[in-house]
This record gives C-alpha cells, sequence and structure tokens, in this order.
C-alpha cells in the first residue's frame, strides 16, 4: 500500500506531519478530516522534500500589473470551490495560480504557496501581503481554519467580493455619461473662448465703435485666458496636489469627509455610500462567526472613512461595556432611526446578520436610485446651461454687428 506524507494542523492551530498508509490520497484526505484536522498538504512519500508543484508562470497573454476587485474575487470564489470539494490548499493554490491575469496576484499566490509550506497557515501567510488582503480577508479565513470551515467562509466572502464589485461597477457607470458630458462641454467653451471670440474681437478693431459692456467682458475673458493660459492650468495642477497632499492627512482628510457630508443633497449620497459599506463588512464578519467585537475592529480599519471609524470606536467602547449594539448607533447620530431598528430587531430575534444584509440591500438600491436620477437630471441642467452660456456668447458678439448695421444704415 503506498505511503503518503502529509502536513495538517488541529484546531488549535498546531502543526502537525507524518507518514500513513493509505489507498490513495483522498483517502488520507479523509482519515485525516475524521480527525478533526485541517489538511494543508498531502503528497507521497517519494515526492518528500520536493514540496507541492509551483506553477512557474512564464509568458502569459493578458498580463496586466495590478490587482483589481475582479481578480480578488475570481480567486476567492476559486479557492472556496477547490477546498469544497475536498482538494488542499496548496494544491488550490497552485491550480489557481496557472490561471490567474494579474502578474501581482500570480506572484502573491506564489508566495503564499512558499510560506505555508514553511509552516505558515493561510491567513497568516495572507498577513504578510496588507495591500492585497484586508485585514477583512485575514480575519475571515482565520475564522474560517479554526473553526474548520473554510471553504464555507471563503464563500461568504466571495459573495462578498463579488457583491461589492458589482456595486462600485453600477457607481462608475453612471458617472460616466455626466462626466463625458461636462468634459465635453467645458471644452466646447474653451474653444469658443480662445478661438472665436478673438476673430471677432479682430473684426471689430477696425471699426471705430464703443463695444457693448457684454461684448467688452468676453473679449476681456478671452484675452484672459489666452494670455495666461499656462499660469491657469500650472495653478490648478498645483491646486490639486495640494488638495490631494492634505487629504492624504488625517486632519485633511477629517475635514473633507465632513465637508461631504454637510453637503446639501450630496451629503445623505456620501453618507449612505459610508454606511452601505459597514452594513456589508459587519454582515459578512458575524455571518461568519467572528465575535462583534472583533467585527467591529476589523470594521473600523477597513471602512476608509475617519468620520465613520470615529463613530465605530465608539460604539465598539460601549458594546465592550455590555451594552446593545443598537443603543450606541442611536447615540452616534449618524445612523437613521431605520437602520437602528432593524438592527435592534436583530439582536432581539438573533438574527443579526440577515438585518444588517437588508440594510445592505437598502443602501445599495438607495445610492443607485441616486445616480439614476441624477444623471436623468444633470443632462437637462447642463444642455440649458450650455445653451445659456453659449447663448450669451453669441448675443455678445453679434451686437456690435447689428450697431454697425444700423450705423451703416
Amino acid at each position: 500500500m503506498p505511503r503518503f506524507s502529509y502536513i495538517a494542523r488541529d484546531r488549535a492551530g498546531k502543526r502537525q506531519s507524518g507518514v500513513e498508509e493509505a489507498s490513495s490520497k483522498e483517502d488520507i484526505v479523509t482519515r485525516l478530516q475524521g480527525r478533526d484536522l485541517l489538511v494543508i498538504d498531502v503528497s507521497p512519500e517519494e515526492a518528500k522534500g520536493k514540496g507541492p508543484a509551483i506553477a512557474q508562470g512564464g509568458s502569459r497573454k493578458h498580463w496586466h500589473g495590478r490587482v483589481s476587485t475582479d481578480d480578488l474575487a475570481l480567486f476567492c470564489r476559486q479557492l472556496a470551490t477547490l477546498l469544497g470539494a475536498g482538494v488542499t490548499v496548496l494544491k488550490s493554490l497552485g491550480t489557481i495560480s496557472e490561471q490567474v491575469s494579474s502578474r501581482k496576484l500570480y506572484h502573491t499566490i506564489i508566495d503564499l504557496q512558499k510560506g505555508m509550506e514553511q509552516g505558515l497557515s493561510l491567513h497568516e501567510s495572507m498577513a504578510r501581503h496588507p495591500k492585497i488582503f484586508s485585514d477583512l480577508w485575514v480575519n475571515l479565513v482565520e475564522s474560517g481554519e479554526a473553526g474548520g470551515s473554510l471553504p464555507v467562509v471563503l464563500g461568504r466572502l466571495a459573495n462578498y467580493l463579488e457583491r461589492s464589485a458589482a456595486f462600485k461597477k453600477k457607481i462608475i457607470s453612471a458617472l460616466i455619461y455626466p462626466a463625458i458630458l461636462l468634459f465635453v462641454g467645458l471644452g466646447a467653451l474653451l474653444f469658443l473662448t480662445i478661438k472665436i471670440v478673438p476673430t471677432f474681437g479682430e473684426l471689430f478693431a477696425g471699426f471705430n465703435i464703443k463695444l457693448p459692456l457684454l461684448t467688452q467682458m468676453l473679449l476681456s475673458v478671452s484675452l484672459l485666458i489666452r494670455k495666461y493660459f499656462i499660469f491657469l492650468l500650472l495653478a490648478l495642477v498645483v491646486a490639486a496636489f495640494l488638495f490631494r497632499k492634505s487629504v492624504k492627512t488625517r486632519e485633511g482628510k477629517l475635514a473633507f469627509e465632513k465637508f461631504q457630508f454637510r453637503l446639501p443633497v450630496f451629503g445623505e449620497f456620501f453618507r449612505a455610500i459610508v454606511v452601505e459599506r459597514f452594513s456589508s463588512n459587519m454582515a459578512t464578519l458575524l455571518e461568519s462567526g467572528v465575535p462583534i467585537i472583533y467585527s467591529l475592529e476589523i470594521s473600523e480599519r477597513s471602512v476608509d472613512n475617519l468620520v465613520m471609524a470615529d463613530v465605530i470606536r465608539r460604539v465598539k467602547e460601549d458594546v465592550r461595556e455590555g451594552k446593545s449594539f443598537s443603543k450606541p448607533l442611536e447615540r452616534s447620530g449618524f445612523f437613521e432611526p431605520m437602520v437602528i431598528q432593524m438592527v435592534a430587531i436583530g439582536e432581539e430575534i438573533g438574527e443579526l446578520p440577515q438585518m444588517l444584509k437588508k440594510i445592505n440591500e437598502f443602501y445599495q438600491e438607495y445610492v443607485e436610485t441616486f445616480l439614476v436620477r441624477f444623471t436623468s437630471m444633470f443632462e437637462p441642467i447642463m444642455l440649458v446651461f450650455m445653451g445659456g452660456v453659449i447663448g450669451l456668447m453669441v448675443v455678445g458678439m453679434f451686437l456690435p454687428i447689428f450697431q454697425i448695421a444700423t450705423i451703416a444704415g
């Protein structure tokens, strides 16, 4: 009977290895799982020391350098599927590494394999790549490894990533048309100001007439833009650079976020996006068995909004003191009464993750509806604005012509 060497971990996370006889690799995996062990790798004894086969990558078409949300969602879904089918973690990583299209993710998966060969668990290997695998990833994987339900937890994480990617695409798609319309409109105004208005100015210079005030203003603006165009462009670039540098500091970022939430109409939109992210994170973490205090700590680090992070920090401290989850949410003043009521009901009936999912779905629909309405309103507003400005420019340029015609008559 063939002999197999194995690497596994018990529920306490302690590494175990050895050699046993079995009729097949599947037989040894079933036997180890029957002992309540998490199987990391199983290989024939003659292959011991060589480790799992690591894909070399080679030259592959359609490589791209970055790691997108779609790449991570696909990686998570593939890993959950392979582990659910009984394939070991190392073998699953090797299989997935041969299919990824992100060069950076490929090298990361190879490093995950090497880390696990050295005796690290999957979540410990992922923790070495914080720019790719967030705290949410690491803690969910750790929870799945400790509870022996890694495929289930990864499946939930894949659902979360897929929902987030789809939601992000909807937001970007909704904003593309207004952005294009605004860019084209401003480009047309700039062209008229720089090229057309000066032509009329040269024409009027040949007549000894006093130009109307509107025409004088248009010619002055045109001259100012043409004369100082480089300086104006440079000033815009410097202002954008200083703004970006400012929002990278805690004080600047916090001030900008507070300004966003105070904006009329759009303030509620920005608030909805933040609450949507928070509810999605919390629902995924709690559903995967992560304790509520730990879930709040992870959400605080991953919410990417300082105002919301401060709110979560205060909520976490109240919950740690034994208070219910809904009461500190209410005292924060950040959440709508609907959110407070649904969280309170979820706590009462023991279905908090499901209620947080409902809150997440509500805010996703709110954001999508807001964007649809904004897009439908932006087009006519932009057209009226462009028509008014261009009409004003036409009137300003033709008033002197009418004046010249009257004098000639």
